[in-house]
């Protein structure tokens, strides 16, 4: 079972990963995990979150 430390570790890479700033220390340590599917699942999360987030930024600017 995962715990809360695997959980941010896992946050912070995919948002290190998604800005281009993860040390390519952390990059071959997540790398050399067993399962690419929490990295995956946290990935397209991220994206999603992210673009909804543009779309009401952007449609509130233009709105006011």
């Amino acid at each position: 079972m995962a715990t809360s430390n695997s959980k941010l570790a896992l946050v912070q890479s995919v948002c290190a990963a998604m800005f281009g700033v993860q040390s390519g220390q952390k990059q071959a340590y997540d790398f050399n995990k067993k399962h690419f599917w929490p990295f995956a699942f946290a990935g397209i999360v991220f994206v999603a979150v992210f673009v909804i987030g543009l779309i009401w930024f952007v449609n509130g600017v233009v709105l006011a």
